[in-house]
């Protein structure tokens, strides 16, 4: 997908395709179960969610894969060895297969990251 240019998470959930919608759905839901506090923004044409005006946790859809921005180099690393196992860059988490998304895994690194604020990278 392209940069979005959706003003709100609502109108980029109407962009993306029907086959990714419904997990991008279930991603947004559990950012706002578990990141209670945190404003949800649009940034960088993607949701993203911010505390202190930093931005903690995005998701996008991509070309080739649906994707989960971590910025939280504390968290990655205490999820270090649950992460080695999945496709992941610096800060990013990468679903080829939507219906491969751990959203367990996600849920986890939601929750350590609402606990207290910690070092963006």
């Amino acid at each position: 997908m392209v940069r979005s240019k959706a003003s709100d998470v609502d109108g980029y959930l109407t962009e993306v395709p029907e086959e990714r919608r419904v997990m991008l759905t279930k991603m947004r839901e559990l950012c706002r179960e578990e990141l209670v506090g945190f404003d949800e923004v649009m940034a960088y044409g993607m949701p993203a969610y911010e505390r202190d005006g930093a931005c903690e946790i995005a998701f996008a859809s991509q070309k080739q894969y649906i994707s989960f921005y971590l910025m939280r180099s504390d968290v990655r690393e205490a999820f270090e060895e649950r992460l080695a196992v999945q496709d992941m860059g610096k800060g990013c988490l990468r679903f080829r297969r939507p219906e491969n998304i751990d959203f367990g895994l996600l849920r986890d690194l939601l929750k350590a990251t609402a606990v207290r604020p910690g070092k963006i990278c």
